[in-house]
């Protein structure tokens, strides 16, 4: 179920009651911790976390007119998902947080290469998911992207 939404309000305001004291508290815990630089905006659909054309003008390999997506949070059909680019990017990060995430939580880690999937939202591991939010900032971030761009 992807939510149909112009703005970031826009996005925030349909998520499904039921979801929207979670979803809140995971945005707040995102915005409260990402280092300076990244930007929120609707990005794919989802709110996102991109590094601004203002830093990063090349943009997206992808979409050169589209900012870098960073971070994203969505509110899909049967689960609340965050989106982490670095942790699909930085095997050393990936690492980090499938080592930490079982001290945070007793139940099993539902991850794709960038997807965290949280169905049940009183398993959203807020404090973990502020850690992960500083390891990284636009530059560190620009960097690995780089580095990974060059060797396709």
């Amino acid at each position: 179920m992807q939510i149909k939404a112009d703005s970031v309000e826009e996005y925030l305001a349909n998520v499904p009651e039921e979801r929207k004291e979670a979803f809140a508290k995971l945005r707040k815990t995102i915005v409260e911790n990402l280092p300076s630089g990244f930007q929120e905006c609707l990005s794919y659909g989802m709110v996102g976390y991109v590094i601004p054309k203002s830093i990063y003008p090349d943009g997206y390999h992808c979409d050169p007119s589209l900012p870098l997506p960073f971070m994203s949070i969505a509110s899909q059909k049967n689960f609340v998902a965050l989106y982490h680019s670095g942790i699909y990017a930085d095997p050393e990060l990936s690492k980090w947080w499938q080592q930490e995430y079982p001290k945070h939580l007793k139940t099993k880690l539902d991850m794709g290469k960038s997807c965290v999937r949280f169905k049940n939202i009183k398993h959203i591991p807020y404090e973990l998911i502020a850690e992960l939010c500083q390891k990284m900032t636009p530059e560190d971030f620009i960097n690995i992207y780089e580095t990974n761009l060059q060797k396709k």
